[in-house]
Parts: C-alpha cells; structure tokens; sequence
C-alpha cells in the first residue's frame, strides 16, 4: 500500500552559485532566489495489488513524485507511507555501477533490496532469460546500450520479489518484443497483487495496465480516476494548446471529454445499422453508418471531420477522417449545417467499444471533439481473440502414415 497526503516539493532557483551563500549572511536582507514548487499538495492513495499510471507533461513533477515515494527525495510538506519492499526503476543509470558487470549488478542490488546470495542465485536464470542480452551479461554495463541497460534493470527490479514497484517511463527505450513481454509481466504482477506505480507517455499503455490513472499539470493533481477519463482530459489539453485552463463548453451530446474552439459544434452523432436503424449492438461483419451532423458558428475553409473507435480499455483499434479519405468537404459560412456518414463492415472482434468523433482545421486542432460519445456492442456466434475478426479460412490435410516393412521378401 502507497499514501501520499499533501506532498509538495519545493526548489529554491538561483541565478548564481554564489547566491546560494551571498543569501546565507547575516543581515542580509535580500532575497537572491525563487521558489519553485515541483509538486503542491498531491493526495492519492494505491491500494494492495492496485495498478496506478500516472501522465502528464514534461516537467509537470512526474519523476518528482516517484522519487519521494521511493525515498530518494524528502518531500517538503506532507508525508509518504509505505508498506512492503520497494523496488524502483527510475532515470537510465541509476543503481548500477558502470565498472561491474551485469552479472554483479545483479548481486548488488538484490542485496541492496534485502535478499540472501542464494535467493539472487536462484532468480538469476530468470533474470537472465528476461532481459535476454545474452553473453553481455558477464561484460561492464558501461559498455551496454540503453536498450541493454533498461533490459537487465527492468529484469532485475521485477524479479527481486517486490511488493511495490514504481517504474518511470522504462519501456521507452526498449523494442516491440522486449515492451510486449514487459507487459505481460506487468498483468502477471498485477495478478500476484504487486502494487505498481508507473509513468509513461504511452497514453495505450496507460489504459490497457492501469486500474486508476493520475495526470499532473503544473505539479497539481488535474484529474484522478478510470484512465480512459483521465486519458481522454489529457488530450484534451493537449489539443487545446494555449487553450488548456479554459474548462470544456457544456454541449447537448454526453461525452467522457469534450474540447474544442467552437468553429463549429457536433450537433448529433449516430450509429445506424444494416437496417439503417440507430443500434448499440452490431453484428461481426455487419455494414454499419456512422452519421454526424453539425453547425459551424465561422467562417471556415475545408474543415476535416473524423470518427475513432476505441476498445473496452480505451486501445484505438480504428480512426479515419475525411483528409484521410482524400474527401474535400470545401468552404462553410456561419450558419451552415454538415450532414457526414462514415461507412464500413465492422469487423471487430466481440465485446464493448466506444465511438470518438471530431471536427477539426486542417492542422488537426478541434473545433469539437468528443470523447466516447457512444458505446456499442460487437456481437459474433463464434468467440475470436483480440478485437478485430480477420475472418481466416482453414484448409488441412490428412497425411496416413506409412509403415516400415520390416520383413523380408
């Protein structure tokens, strides 16, 4: 279990090096510095065996956090309790010593979590066989690549029987296979009720781990929650740019996030199915519209209009717009409507998603979008994995096989 309670973190900013003494002399009336707070008055608390993906942007005191709940940090108000053993993967080239080899690494920091030489021996093969980077094991990790470097450290993190684990943007450097095994690990942690504490700019990864997310803006908790919800206010003030402290305009049409400036308004969104009927259950395969309609409130110039469909755990499964499409929807007075329907045969995979629609300028900020602002439901007799049906054909043959003769003639 992890409690933050009212965590700020406070840096004092000189001009000069020299300021930092000129300010310490008696008398001195001047103040030669300025307060930065890295972090104001962030509360949350993970539960045992919860998973917390925490985003935001850079600088916003992500790696801050992290830091004072692995103890590296002191917080300068508030406090952090935790219970059980920590380990933590932070900045590329903390922990290891550059002049030992993987292979001693290893040792070295399993005994600094508190295991016995033969506990380590007996997690070293499965250390080994997880970072997979072969006879580098027995070389100077300074002559590792980053790649390498995360491999062994996630390895070793992972396998030292943590009971919290907090990981600060590991995968970034790694490849597909590596991230896909680290994912794995990560359900097969949370399966064994390791708490986890993770940051990542990979908002899919986000969704498809994390039991709650928590996104920082400024140092602040800005939203706390189901991570789809809280992805979806990330984008929102990312797209918005210099727009991003304006609240979202309430609109007619319920959505999980809604941004935008308003060139022009989404007035109704439907899915209609083979039948042309509004339908929250389609069929594998079946011929579905989505319709949009919408008003401009400007003057606007071949604006772009597009939808993306999203799975249970917020994963973009399928988007397209009408630039993609090579459609030119051309030139709009104030007061115009647009009616636009997306066809295609939906063949997803059976279960739940969402639908996202947008209306955009050419340079892809919004006038309106909206987050999940319908959910259907993918409906097939046969039950397939993943969430697209490819609709594989299967051919075989029996081969009898053929007895020796062991006689003679």
């Amino acid at each position: 279990m992890v409690l933050v309670q009212s965590v700020s973190k406070l840096y004092r900013l000189y001009r000069r090096p020299a300021d930092r003494i000129r300010e310490l002399i008696p008398f001195a009336s001047k103040t030669l510095h300025q307060d930065f707070w890295a972090l104001r008055d962030i509360t949350f608390q993970v539960e045992k065996g919860e998973t917390l993906g925490i985003v935001g942007p850079n600088g916003c005191g992500k790696s801050t956090l992290l830091q004072i709940v692995c103890g590296i940090l002191p917080p300068t108000e508030g406090c952090v309790v935790t219970t059980g053993r920590i380990a933590a993967l932070l900045e590329l080239g903390a922990g290891f010593n550059p002049e030992f080899t993987g292979r001693e690494n290893v040792f070295l920091n399993g005994e600094i979590m508190g295991l016995s030489r033969t506990q380590i021996e007996r997690a070293l093969p499965s250390i080994a066989a997880f970072a997979d980077i072969g006879e580098f094991l027995e070389r100077p990790v300074k002559e590792y690549s980053s790649g390498m470097y995360v491999r062994l450290a996630f390895a070793t993190a992972i396998h030292v029987e943590p009971e919290i684990l907090v990981v600060d943007e590991a995968l970034a450097v790694g490849d597909a296979v590596f991230a896909n095994r680290c994912v794995r690990k990560f359900q097969e942690l949370r399966a064994r009720k390791i708490t986890v504490l993770f940051v990542s700019h990979d908002l899919g990864l986000v969704k498809q781990l994390s039991d709650r997310a928590l996104l920082l803006v400024g140092g602040r908790i800005h939203a706390q929650g189901e991570p789809s919800q809280v992805i979806n206010q990330y984008i929102g003030l990312v797209l918005e740019r210099q727009r991003a402290d304006a609240a979202p305009a309430a609109g007619k049409i319920p959505a999980g996030f809604r941004h935008g400036d308003r060139t022009s308004e989404i007035l109704e969104v439907e899915l209609l199915n083979a039948q042309g009927e509004p339908s929250q259950a389609i069929a594998s395969g079946e011929a579905v519209r989505v319709r949009v309609r919408c008003v401009f409130h400007e003057a606007k110039e071949d604006p772009m209009v597009g939808i993306l469909i999203r799975n249970r755990i917020g994963m973009e499964v399928y988007g397209t717009n009408t630039r993609v499409e090579g459609i030119e929807l051309g030139s709009f007075e104030a007061g115009d409507e647009l009616d636009i329907e997306f066809r295609f045969e939906c063949w997803l995979g059976p279960q739940q998603y969402t639908l996202t629609v947008a209306t955009q300028n050419a340079d892809g900020s919004s006038h309106d979008w909206l987050d999940d602002v319908l959910a259907f439901d993918v409906v097939d007799a046969r039950a397939v994995a993943g969430v697209v049906n490819l609709k594989a054909e299967i051919t075989w043959e029996v081969r009898e096989r053929r007895q020796k003769n062991s006689g003679r003639e």
